[in-house]
């Protein structure tokens, strides 16, 4: 189990990370590509090796393999915070890693498992070796994980409109409580499923918690404890009739009907609320459909707007709940 210790200057500085993040993303994809990975990414991995023997991005993927495949421990400087901004912002700081964090966590690698020989190399802090698995990982990235990144991108969006309607109904709290079971908030400390045992004390340095399409079955956090703290989580991936009620799904098609597939799809994003760009993102249509539809919406009753800085956030009425769930108890005020 793994134990972050909060105090309340902490719980002021947890986050959601603003999207998935590419060095996240591509690790824990290598990690998938295992022969005994995940059955839920049996297709993307028949897909992905296919492309990286057709692309000869084959070694590059096994480097980045070897340096953090799927075990307890993979070196922290991997997977740096700069990535969040960019790709290439993260490799830039992989590449301007202090060498004494390369020697002590690649000491901490080579403890846990046979490690090859230009193991040693990275740990000296050889540039080339640097440089070699910086450009592996761009490489396995543009060939297996960018086909996919707009797919992730709106998945994980989705998981962020989740994460911020549990934040305007129950605060930190409510955030940390709607990530059950993965997690366990129980003030001041938040326990999470691990296969060892650790206390992180994080003394106002706070917690990102970053949605990741690509993990898969359980939390992954840092193995270095003095790092700024973040701790990627799974989000859902599938969506449709499948998890939904057969009521849900035929209330779906009734509005479809009704309003159009894209405008229906507009309106039930937005039971989370979201700006224009954020529905553009989630439903992958144009920034200005996206505002055209809710513009409709609004005129007709079902949406309302609130201006929070340069950004309008779209949100349902009442009657717009009661439309989209069927329940026209909904649309009277309580």
């Amino acid at each position: 189990m793994l134990r972050f210790h909060f105090t309340d200057a902490d719980l002021a500085k947890v986050r959601v990370a603003s999207g998935p993040d590419p060095i996240w993303e591509t690790v824990l994809g290598v990690q998938l590509l295992s022969r005994h990975g995940p059955r839920s990414f049996g297709e993307w991995r028949r897909r992905a090796r296919a492309e990286l023997r057709r692309r000869g991005a084959g070694g590059p993927a096994r480097l980045v393999s070897a340096v953090a495949p799927p075990a307890r421990y993979f070196p922290d400087f991997l997977t740096p915070g700069e990535s969040c901004q960019s790709l290439s912002a993260g490799l830039e700081a992989l590449r301007a890693t202090p060498v004494a964090q390369l020697r002590r966590e690649m000491a901490l690698a080579a403890s846990a498992r046979r490690t090859p020989a230009w193991f040693a190399g990275l740990a000296a802090g050889e540039r080339g070796r640097l440089d070699e698995l910086a450009e592996s990982i761009r490489s396995v990235h543009d060939t297996v994980i960018r086909p996919d990144w707009t797919g992730a991108t709106a998945t994980v969006e989705a998981d962020r409109m989740l994460r911020a309607r549990a934040v305007r109904d129950g605060g930190i709290a409510g955030l940390l409580e709607s990530l059950r079971p993965m997690l366990d908030w129980r003030p001041p400390t938040l326990y999470v499923h691990y296969p060892e045992g650790r206390d992180v004390h994080l003394e106002g340095r706070g917690l990102c918690l970053i949605p990741s399409f690509f993990c898969h079955g359980r939390p992954v956090a840092l193995g270095d404890p003095t790092l700024p703290q973040v701790l990627v989580y799974p989000i859902a991936r599938t969506e449709g009739s499948a998890s939904e009620p057969v009521g849900a799904v035929r209330r779906r098609k009734q509005l479809a009907g009704l309003l159009g597939r894209t405008r229906a799809a507009v309106l039930a994003a937005l039971q989370d609320s979201a700006t224009t760009s954020e529905l553009s993102r989630m439903l992958h249509i144009s920034a200005a459909s996206a505002s055209e539809h809710a513009r409709a919406l609004r005129e007709a009753g079902l949406v309302h707007d609130n201006r929070a800085g340069a950004c309008v956030i779209h949100s349902l009425t009442p009657l717009g709940t009661a439309l989209l769930h069927g329940d026209p108890q909904r649309s009277d005020p309580v």
